[in-house]
């Protein structure tokens, strides 16, 4: 314990492999990096899979070697995973917060603490210096040892394996902060929420919080499987995507013709909502991530003083918005990133308490890593959250070695 070695094993990602995860994902040995002032060293027992290093993968839209190596960082590689768990290894100067033995999981925003912004009262996912740790950052989860700030670090829920542990801490924090982190937009008891891809990773999470404070959860899936997986977890109704053809980019509103046809997509998918209901009420959140081709229906269907929330844009970056219906019904559409310390703590006193269950659905071995990006890049991932076994082999729910 507490003996480092000066290489490990590592999932390396590098330039001259660039293109979809299952090619471009190759394990290594490389020099084990070394904590520097507040800063921890952590051995991996287990990390979550997400779409992040689907895009590390593929060299776009960011090339994220190429980027840090212009910021004077050195390595020519990258070692993803922005979420695990594991056991607290070595740890740097200054670190008080976390020993050498302690068990933990890890969170995957990372900024400066000493930042002039957060020192003013930033809230940390919107300072300056906020970075997605194992993407934008280096040495994350996929690897024998990863290097993370001390305030990453909180204490892993002892009735989960150590494969659970690692599956939550980025789409649960996530879709925590896009429910209750806007002030005059939190989800409330009886509010409705629309949540789309309820099946994955966030919107698993989103449908257990949305059911935990007495709201209701309606989810968007893309098979009968999925809306059932969906329903499982607390959903009131799921409306199947597949059955709509007016997604896309918003028409241009002199184009009567094509306006007509999003309209008449956009009611029919609002009467869904009604139907599932039995009322006429329209969605108070709306819980987005896909992006392009969702966010116009999403805006279209949000209730007079509600809020769209999103955190990606898996169907494009170009987002169309009617003002008319932003501004005239007092809309909002607010960007989520990431979660502050306080959110990842309660996030975790969920998952304790039982009301949040972390929905890992495939466990896979440390050479299965491109091949689990893969099928979220191919989008045939088993619905909730991915992870796998790095030192640890669970099997009896403890969590143990």
């Amino acid at each position: 314990m507490g003996e480092v070695p000066p290489h490990m094993y590592a999932s390396v990602i590098r330039r001259e492999r660039f293109g979809e995860p299952a090619q471009a994902f190759a394990t290594e040995v490389v020099a084990t990096p070394s904590p520097g002032r507040g800063q921890v060293l952590v051995r991996v027992m287990a990390a979550g899979i997400n779409y992040n290093n689907v895009w590390a993968a593929l060299g776009h839209p960011v090339d994220v070697i190429s980027l840090r190596q212009k910021q004077g960082q050195p390595e020519d590689f990258h070692i993803g995973g922005s979420e695990g768990s594991g056991i607290v290894w070595a740890v740097g100067e200054g670190v008080t917060t976390v020993s050498v033995g302690d068990h933990v999981v890890l969170a995957g925003a990372q900024w400066d603490e000493t930042a002039d912004d957060i020192r003013a009262g930033t809230d940390h996912p919107a300072s300056k210096s906020m970075r997605a740790w194992g993407y934008e950052t280096n040495y994350g989860t996929f690897a024998q040892f990863c290097l993370v700030s001390d305030f990453q670090c909180h204490p892993k829920p002892a009735r989960l394996t150590w494969a659970e542990a690692a599956s939550f801490m980025l789409t649960g924090p996530t879709a925590y902060r896009q429910l209750f982190g806007w002030r005059g937009n939190e989800v409330r008891p009886g509010d409705v929420v629309l949540i789309w891809g309820g099946a994955g990773g966030v919107g698993s999470m989103a449908i257990q919080m949305t059911k935990a404070v007495g709201a209701i959860p309606i989810a968007v899936a893309s098979s009968a499987q999925r809306a059932e997986f969906c329903r499982r977890l607390g959903a009131v109704g799921v409306i199947d995507r597949t059955e709509f053809d007016h997604w896309g980019r918003l028409p241009d509103v002199t184009d009567a013709v094509a306006m007509g046809e999003f309209l008449q997509g956009a009611r029919k998918f609002g009467k869904a909502i009604w139907d599932i209901l039995g009322e006429r009420r329209f969605p108070n959140v709306v819980l987005e991530h896909t992006g392009q081709d969702t966010l116009p229906t999403s805006m279209y269907v949000c209730d007079n003083g509600g809020m769209v929330v999103i955190c990606g844009g898996t169907t494009g970056y170009n987002g169309d918005v009617d003002l008319r219906h932003l501004w005239m019904r007092s809309k909002r559409l607010q960007g989520s990133h990431g979660a502050n310390l306080r959110e990842y703590r309660e996030v975790i006193s969920l998952i304790n308490a039982g009301l949040v269950q972390p929905c890992l659905s495939r466990c896979g071995d440390f050479d299965q890593i491109g091949e689990l990006h893969q099928l979220m890049y191919d989008n045939v991932h088993p619905s909730g959250n991915m992870a796998v076994r790095v030192g640890a082999v669970d099997g009896d729910g403890t969590g143990r070695l």
